[in-house]
C-alpha cells in the first residue's frame, strides 16, 4: 500500500517535471500522447480484437483484420524454406544446440581459447545436422533456407570477420608501408561499394576467374563475400579502439621486454575490444539484417522465404502479416545482441574499477 501511495504522489510530479514543464512541451506532450493512444488502440483492435484467428484466406478478406491463418499456413515455409518436411527436426535441433552453445559461452568468465573450440564443434554439428552425412541422409544446400540459413550466414560472418578485422586494423597501423597500403586499399575499396554488389561479384564474376573444372558452391561464395565485406567495417571499428589506447600502455609493455605480438595480444587488443563493444555490436546487428540481400543470388534466407510465401495465389494481399512476423524475428535477435553488449560494457567497467 505504501508503494501505491508513493506512486500516486510522485507520478504527477514526474509528469510536470518531464512532460509539462513549459507551455510548448505541454502542447507537444498532449499531441504525442493522443497520437500514441490512437495508435495503440488501432493496433490492439486490428491485431487482437478484430483479428481473424481461424479460417481461410476468404475469411480473412471478409473480416479485414490481422490474418493469423496466413501465418499458421506459411510459418513452416517462412522459417525452414524448402527443407524436406519430414526432416524438419534436423534444422530445429541444429539451431537449438547452436543457441545453447552461445548461451553457455556468453559469460565473460568463459571467454578464451575454449570459446572458439566450443563454437567450432557447435558449427560442425550444425552443418552435420542440416547437410547430413555420417548416418544422416544428405540434403543439398539448395534446400536450405529461412531462419537456419540467416543464422548461419550471420553467425559465421561475425565469427570470422572479427579476427580478420583485427588483422586488417593492425596492418593499417603498421609501419611497414606495403602492408599498410594493401590494408588501406582493401578497406576503402570494400567500404566504397554496397554489399549487394560484392554478393553479385562473388556469384557471377568470381567463377569466371577460376580454372576449368574448379568451382565453389554458391552458398560458400556468399558466405565468403559477407565475411570479406564485414571484416572491412570491423577493421575500422577496431582501429578506432587501438587509436584510443594511451601511448603509455605501449611504453609499459616495452619496459617489460614484451615483443610486438605479446604487447598486442595481452595488453593492447583486449583493451581496444572493450572500448569498441558498442560499435562492434552495431556492425554485427547491421550485418545480421544485411543477410537478407542474398536474395540477389537466389538464396532463400528468412526474408526471401517470406516474400515467396506472399506470392501464393491463394494468400495474395497478406504482405503485412508476413512482414510483421519476420520483423518480430529480426527484432528479437537484434534486441538480444544489443542487450548483451550493454551487459558486457557494464561488467567490463565494473572490473576496471
Amino acid at each position: 500500500m505504501n508503494m501505491v501511495n508513493k506512486f500516486v504522489y510522485r507520478f504527477p510530479i514526474w509528469l510536470k517535471k518531464n512532460l509539462f514543464n513549459t507551455p510548448i512541451n505541454s502542447v507537444i506532450s498532449i499531441f504525442a500522447i493522443a497520437f500514441l493512444w490512437k495508435f495503440i488502440v488501432y493496433v490492439f483492435d486490428y491485431m487482437l480484437v478484430g483479428a481473424v484467428w481461424g479460417g481461410t484466406a476468404k475469411t480473412c478478406r471478409e473480416v479485414g483484420g490481422f490474418c493469423y491463418p496466413f501465418l499458421f499456413e506459411k510459418a513452416r515455409f517462412i522459417i525452414y524454406g524448402f527443407y524436406p518436411s519430414e526432416l524438419l527436426w534436423r534444422p530445429t535441433l541444429a539451431m537449438v544446440q547452436l543457441f545453447g552453445t552461445i548461451f553457455y559461452i556468453k559469460e565473460p568468465s568463459r571467454f578464451g581459447v575454449k570459446t572458439f573450440i566450443y563454437l567450432t564443434i557447435s558449427f560442425v554439428i550444425f552443418f552435420w545436422l542440416i547437410g547430413g552425412g555420417v548416418g544422416l541422409s544428405p540434403v543439398t544446400n539448395d534446400k536450405w533456407g529461412g531462419l537456419p540459413l540467416t543464422v548461419m550466414l550471420a553467425f559465421i560472418g561475425i565469427l570470422f570477420s572479427y579476427p580478420f578485422g583485427i588483422l586488417l586494423a593492425l596492418a593499417r597501423r603498421s609501419e611497414l608501408k606495403i602492408l599498410k597500403m594493401l590494408s588501406v586499399c582493401y578497406i576503402e575499396l570494400i567500404r566504397g561499394v554496397p554489399l549487394i554488389s560484392v554478393l553479385f561479384m562473388s556469384s557471377v564474376m568470381f567463377p569466371l576467374f577460376l580454372p576449368d573444372g574448379v568451382n565453389f558452391d554458391k552458398l560458400l561464395r556468399a558466405q565468403i563475400a559477407i565475411i570479406m565485406f564485414v571484416s572491412a567495417y570491423m577493421a575500422e571499428v577496431i582501429r578506432g579502439g587501438l587509436a584510443s589506447i594511451d601511448k603509455g600502455q605501449y611504453e609499459a609493455a616495452q619496459s617489460l621486454g614484451l615483443s610486438y605480438a605479446q604487447t598486442m595480444i595481452y595488453i593492447i587488443i583486449p583493451q581496444a575490444i572493450r572500448i569498441v563493444i558498442p560499435p562492434t555490436v552495431n556492425t554485427a546487428i547491421g550485418m545480421f539484417k544485411d543477410t537478407s540481400l542474398v536474395l540477389i543470388i537466389a538464396l532463400f534466407d528468412l526474408l526471401n522465404t517470406t516474400k515467396t510465401a506472399m506470392r501464393d495465389a491463394e494468400w495474395l494481399g497478406f504482405s503485412l502479416e508476413g512482414y510483421v512476423f519476420v520483423g518480430v524475428i529480426y527484432y528479437v535477435f537484434c534486441s538480444l545482441m544489443s542487450k548483451y553488449s550493454k551487459r558486457l560494457e557494464t561488467e567490463f567497467v565494473v572490473k576496471e574499477r
